[in-house]
């Protein structure tokens, strides 16, 4: 049977006692509708409840709760519990303490998602031999995640996405990585190397499908589109400043995106998405889109990313034409065409600038 996770927002005057007997009234009906009430996860401070549950579908999930205590969920996700452990750190209610009849679960599900990633575009498609440089990075990456007392849910050799409860934690993590990095490579070969960090916190379960979709789409984004090797959001930077009190954001070592800048960033990527393939976008839609004149359009990229609009959608052509190439989705004049360029001859120049490598070169080493 699926599992499920939810949100409830609570009002400000609900404590964490009176969400635990929502909870045990829960288990009380679950039966009745195929349910199993797994665990919960409280946060008075942000007026949130997330509940996990094994159920038939979304709807016997509103209908158990409806019947509980009338509290419906605002949202409802599928998940995958290895995931949401690996996230949270548990897929069961804690042990209830001693001479306690309720077992309160006052327990916030707000972490800070970590994305790193450890190489350009190209090579996280493909799959090399590690260096003895590459390996004794990864090691220093692990020290430091557990020193710091987070969660690897995923990693491979070019990319981690990494759990914290602390922001702390998550920053300081982030600065350890940072400092590592220098001292795994020697200059000769750190040249050649890439190192990203995007911080991004927030809940497991809003209106997007997937855990901590929204927190791990924002930090990927900031890692493949923002420069900077550390770059985290406004509101990271606020919870670590107000947990350190003495203590602010170097911004030669981290740069803090501001919320209109992460709006910015989320219209432009969407939009991108979503026309990418066509061969009439250009400047004049995108600007007309987004509600900027050529000029603003300019001057916002450029500070972002550090490229002109016109580099931007073309490199952002050229990664999913990489990515076409990498799964043999067509020959090279189509693939050219299909990502919006009117010459084949424009764009295997444009690649080769890019990458480095022809894309008939490329595309010779994924021939099955």
């Amino acid at each position: 049977m699926p599992i499920y996770m939810d949100r409830h927002d609570i009002p400000k005057e609900i404590t964490a006692e009176h969400v635990a007997l929502m909870h045990q009234e829960d288990l009380k009906v679950e039966h009745l509708y195929g349910c199993k009430g797994m665990t919960y996860w409280c946060d008075t401070e942000r007026h949130t409840a997330f509940c996990l549950i094994e159920a038939p579908n979304r709807e016997a999930i509103q209908n158990m709760h409806n019947h509980a205590h009338g509290e419906f969920p605002h949202d409802i996700i599928e998940v995958d519990p290895h995931l949401v452990e690996s996230f949270l750190g548990r897929i069961e209610d804690p042990q209830k303490v001693k001479n306690e009849d309720l077992n309160i679960i006052d327990d916030p599900a707000f972490r800070v998602i970590m994305v790193l990633e450890t190489s350009d575009y190209l090579h996280r498609l493909d799959t090399h031999q590690l260096s003895m440089f590459t390996q004794k990075f990864h090691r220093s990456v692990a020290k430091s995640v557990n020193n710091f007392e987070g969660s690897i849910v995923r990693e491979n050799d070019k990319s981690y996405l990494i759990s914290f409860k602390s922001v702390t934690n998550a920053v300081l993590c982030a600065l350890k990585i940072q400092d590592g990095f220098k001292y795994s490579y020697p200059k000769l070969e750190r040249d050649n190397q890439r190192l990203k960090i995007g911080l991004c916190a927030g809940t497991p379960v809003t209106s997007k499908e997937g855990i901590f979709s929204e927190s791990i789409l924002l930090a990927t984004q900031m890692c493949e589109i923002i420069q900077g090797q550390i770059v985290i959001s406004s509101s990271v930077k606020s919870l670590y400043e107000n947990e350190n009190r003495n203590a602010i954001i170097d911004d030669q070592l981290i740069r803090t995106l501001t919320p209109q800048e992460l709006s910015f960033v989320t219209q432009l990527v969407e939009f991108c998405e979503a026309n990418w393939n066509k061969s009439n976008f250009n400047i004049l839609t995108l600007s007309k889109e987004l509600g900027y004149s050529k000029s603003q359009l300019y001057r916002k990229v450029k500070k972002l990313s550090g490229k002109s609009p016109i580099t931007f959608i073309r490199e952002y052509r050229l990664h999913k034409a990489l990515e076409l190439i990498h799964d043999q989705k067509g020959n090279i004049s189509e693939i050219a065409f299909e990502s919006g360029f009117n010459s084949p001859a424009y764009f295997s120049k444009s690649f080769l600038e890019k990458f480095g490598i022809l894309p008939s070169k490329y595309a010779q080493m994924y021939q099955s």
